[in-house]
């Protein structure tokens, strides 16, 4: 989910918007058509981004250690064990995104609740209801996004710190170990951010 999103806010950036081109015309060569190209170009950096959020968890979780755990787990176990801190990252990415969207386009229900089919019919009698662009500004948004990377990233570091005290029989190795999960938090803000800033030129 954040890889998905990532790449979703990301592929209208400056950074997929250099490398595309190129892939574009890479899938060309090898015969396919301009479309379909376009297509593949945008799989593979969806598929690049998925790896790389799942490349920086897995480092974390190899950072973490598994000497001094109150009962022998592997590696993959102990990303399992910690997989559930990712959602409200998931989630602060996904209020991030499309906050925007929702704020304008979801004042389209207004109109299309009303004539649903789009065949003049009026049926609510908000047929001719309009979107207001001016309700929230481009402030008020990146404020609304800021706000949600944050307290996402703490609510993830939250969740992390409490499992880590369950798992660990010691607590100061507890607290060391979520030093890296703390290091993956601020690269899931960081990317957030630049692909909130990227989107945002």
């Amino acid at each position: 989910a954040i890889g998905i999103t990532a790449f979703d806010g990301g592929s209208s950036g400056p950074l997929f918007n250099d490398v595309a081109p190129h892939l574009q015309d890479f899938f060309g060569s090898l015969g396919a058509d301009e479309g379909t190209a376009l297509e593949l170009a945008f799989c593979v950096g969806l598929a690049f981004t998925i790896l790389f959020v799942s490349a920086i968890y897995r480092g974390a979780i190899h950072g973490m250690g598994l000497r001094g755990l109150r009962r022998p787990m592997t590696r993959a176990a102990l990303a399992r064990a910690f997989v559930h801190t990712l959602v409200p990252i998931a989630a602060a990415y996904v209020v991030a995104h499309y906050f925007s969207l929702l704020a304008y386009q979801g004042q389209a229900m207004g109109y299309l609740i009303s004539d649903p089919l789009g065949r003049g019919s009026d049926v609510f009698g908000t047929a001719d209801a309009t979107i207001d662009y001016g309700v929230i500004g481009a402030n008020g948004i990146w404020y609304v996004q800021v706000a949600a990377l944050v307290i996402g990233h703490v609510c993830a570091l939250i969740l992390a710190h409490d499992r880590a005290l369950v798992l660990y029989r010691d607590p100061q190795k507890a607290t060391s170990s979520q030093y890296w999960m703390l290091a993956v938090m601020v690269c899931f803000t960081t990317l957030g951010l630049y692909l909130l800033s990227a989107a945002n030129q």
